[in-house]
């Protein structure tokens, strides 16, 4: 028996809209848990759980409130479909910005049902489709990249791959040049939707092109969908939106000459051949699929020019990931995994069509060595695999509908229950709480829209959007600039800290936004300098720098202290060598007991208050000193300090309206980031205080 059934539109439609109502109720249960919790609300409603939302966001405000006008890097509206999209929902429903944000990732990816469910209507198994697309809505990779507040192009990411896999699957089954037509107008519209999955869909329309050859080169229709998908994979070179309209057209007049004019064969693969020159010269495949590679594998520093500290290996989702974690993100744990290969195997053997998801299995198999990232493209995959291999098993076992029926549903719910148990537990934060951004709304109404706030590139995105101001490193940005930031932060010389952040933003601005830190040192040009000579020479009040144009501000956030030893790694670095200036050491922890002044720290480390010695596990050290620094009511530091001597080479800083003692290297104890915020001591003849709190200090630049 093969359980195929006979199923009508209606029917399909209810299903389509059953999973898809679960992908949305599924996704509420962050809501639900977040609701009622105030330091996530901001503007009535809950903020979101992305910094790149953040990015999008913005580009929203420009067009719908006219912000943003001295940013360089706000996106433009029809650049991304995501912020178009956006702000034509904001003009057109009664919704905030907020909640549209807030929404439309659950709206959005939830559609990847659709697709599911239609691939499996090909075959006449609607019951498989349905339960792989209940299944493949929500598995742990593609749920946290498409839940409620992941405002993200990610909402794409495996949503639209999936309809264009769907039209090409299709399209060597009805035999007809429509649903080619149909695959290569998603094609030309994807990098309107999620310009990062470029790659995926060279792959795919190149193997589909290699399937066709192979296996369909006797159809009439074979080569003119391959002509027809090839015009979809070339970049016209054109500004946007022209580019996605033009090609439309395009395409659609090259269907009605395909279906008008019989081309020989002859003549159909000269035509393929040019388009597929034209695609590898133009859409720079080979390029773009090694840079990609390149990007998530590397570490250390660059091999020419100045020795700049790779961002690669301090990201997360760029790392190597274990095969269990890796099996968790795809099927929800390592046996389902193992059922989703066993399925897929099964399904190329039986629909050897299924071939063509062999680019969206592929890159998220590369997620073991390029990171989590790429695990979500697997996901709707590994949903039809697994729940098809249950549909080969028991179509065996019974004949009767109701034990095949059953028996789907149930082994269907084993793969669910790993998934729901993580969503469920799965209680990530808001990017910002609201004391954060309240005090960046405050800082929005002293600052002008053309000033540079400075601070790590994780803030920059919720910089941009909350108080109106530029940055120079972003999430979408954060390159050798880093290395600035970064020097700013831990340099113990504020006029230094001054000069740099002077120099910086007016050469930055001056110079067409260009990578400040190589246009300041000529990195990688015949002129190099020495930048150890430049940087010795902002240390004088006497540098000469650029007329200011515009206010500076420094952002030191709490939410820093953490991420403060990843911060300096890109600053603490002798960019003529590659190598480290010195050892840094910052290790901030609560203090969980207190043993007559000897005090047990969250990490392991015993602090003795009563001497200054320091026990890092088996080490051994001697503090210099004991800081303790209060924060009163006004924001105010008080500040005592207890010596134990010149010899220690650390410094203790115990900070009780935090909870937090930290243990540092002298050096590190005299940075901007230590003095400026957790201290309050600054320059006053360099700085001043514009929002103090104890989430946030903001300093403007005097100078």
């Amino acid at each position: 028996m093969t359980q195929k059934e006979q199923v009508g539109t209606k029917e399909v439609l209810v299903l389509m809209m059953v999973a898809y109502l679960f992908s949305i109720a599924i996704r509420m249960i962050w809501i639900y848990q977040f609701h009622d919790n105030p330091a996530f609300h901001w503007n009535g409603q809950l903020m979101i759980n992305t910094n790149d939302g953040y990015f999008f966001a913005s580009g929203a405000q420009k067009e719908l409130f006219g912000m943003h006008a001295d940013n360089p890097r706000i996106p433009q509206m029809w650049s991304y479909g995501m912020v178009a999209l956006t702000v034509l929902l904001a003009k057109i429903t009664p919704f905030s910005l907020e909640t549209i944000m807030l929404y439309l990732p659950a709206v959005i990816s939830s559609m990847v049902v659709v697709p599911i469910i239609l691939i499996a209507r090909l075959f006449n198994l609607t019951l498989w489709g349905f339960l792989a697309a209940v299944l493949g809505a929500v598995t742990w990779s593609y749920y946290n990249r498409t839940m409620v507040g992941y405002y993200d192009t990610d909402m794409f990411s495996a949503m639209a791959p999936m309809f264009i896999l769907y039209f090409l699957m299709k399209s060597t089954m009805d035999v007809t040049l429509r649903s080619a037509l149909y695959a290569a107008l998603a094609i030309a519209i994807y990098p309107f939707l999620y310009d990062s999955g470029a790659s995926i869909v060279n792959a795919m329309g190149i193997l589909y092109a290699l399937y066709l050859f192979y296996y369909h080169r006797h159809e009439e229709t074979a080569y003119a969908s391959i002509i027809l998908v090839f015009f979809a994979l070339i970049p016209f070179g054109i500004p946007d939106p022209y580019s996605y309209m033009l090609k439309i057209v395009v395409l659609i007049a090259v269907y009605r000459y395909l279906t008008q004019k019989h081309l020989s064969e002859n003549q159909s693969l000269v035509l393929i051949g040019i388009l597929f020159l034209l695609f590898m010269y133009f859409g720079n495949v080979f390029g773009l699929i090694l840079s990609k590679i390149t990007f998530y594998t590397s570490s250390g520093t660059a091999d020419e020019g100045l020795h700049f500290y790779s961002v690669t290996q301090t990201i997360r989702e760029a790392g190597h990931i274990p095969f269990s974690i890796f099996a968790d993100r795809i099927a929800g744990s390592e046996i389902g995994l193992l059922v989703a290969i066993a399925g897929y195997i099964a399904l190329v053997a039986r629909y050897r069509v299924f071939i063509l998801a062999l680019p969206l299995a592929g890159i998220g198999a590369f997620a073991i060595w390029g990171g989590l990232r790429f695990t979500v493209y697997a996901v709707p995959i590994a949903a039809l695999s697994a729940v098809y291999l249950f549909h080969f098993l028991l179509q065996y076992i019974s004949d009767k509908k109701g034990i095949y029926i059953f028996g789907m549903s149930m082994l269907t719910l084993s793969m669910l229950y790993p998934n729901i148990t993580h969503i469920i537990g799965y209680r990530v934060p808001t990017v910002m709480n609201k004391a954060e951004v309240r005090d960046l709304d405050m800082f929005r109404k002293i600052a002008k829209p053309k000033d540079y706030t400075l601070a790590w590139w994780d803030y920059g995105y919720p910089i941009w959007f909350y108080s109106n101001t530029n940055t120079l490193i972003d999430g979408g940005k954060h390159n050798n600039d880093n290395f600035i930031i970064s020097k700013i932060m831990q340099t113990s010389s504020p006029q230094l800290a001054a000069n740099l952040a002077r120099l910086s933003v007016e050469t930055y601005v001056s110079n067409g936004y260009k990578i400040v830190a190589d246009t300041l040192f000529k990195n990688d040009k015949g002129k190099q300098i020495d930048p150890n000579q430049l940087l010795e020479k902002l240390k004088s009040a006497d540098a000469k720098l650029p007329p200011k144009t515009r206010d500076i501000y420094l952002y030191l956030p709490y939410r820093m202290l953490n991420i403060f030893p990843t911060v300096s790694l890109f600053g603490n670095i002798d960019l003529t060598t590659g190598k480290k200036e010195r050892k840094f050491v910052f290790v901030p922890a609560r203090v969980v007991k207190n043993e007559n002044g000897e005090l047990l720290l969250s990490n392991g480390v015993r602090f003795d208050a009563n001497n200054g010695s320091i026990n890092f596990g088996s080490e051994k050290h001697v503090a210099s000193k004991l800081v303790v620094a209060s924060m009163d009511k006004n924001g105010k530091m008080q500040i005592q300090a207890q010596r134990y001597g010149f010899s220690g080479e650390y410094t203790a800083l115990f900070l009780p309206h935090y909870g937090q003692l930290i243990i540092m290297d002298n050096k590190t104890f005299k940075s901007m980031y230590v003095q400026m915020f957790l201290l309050g001591i600054y320059d006053e003849t360099l700085f001043e205080p514009v929002v103090l709190s104890p989430y946030t200090r903001i300093y403007r630049l005097k100078k």
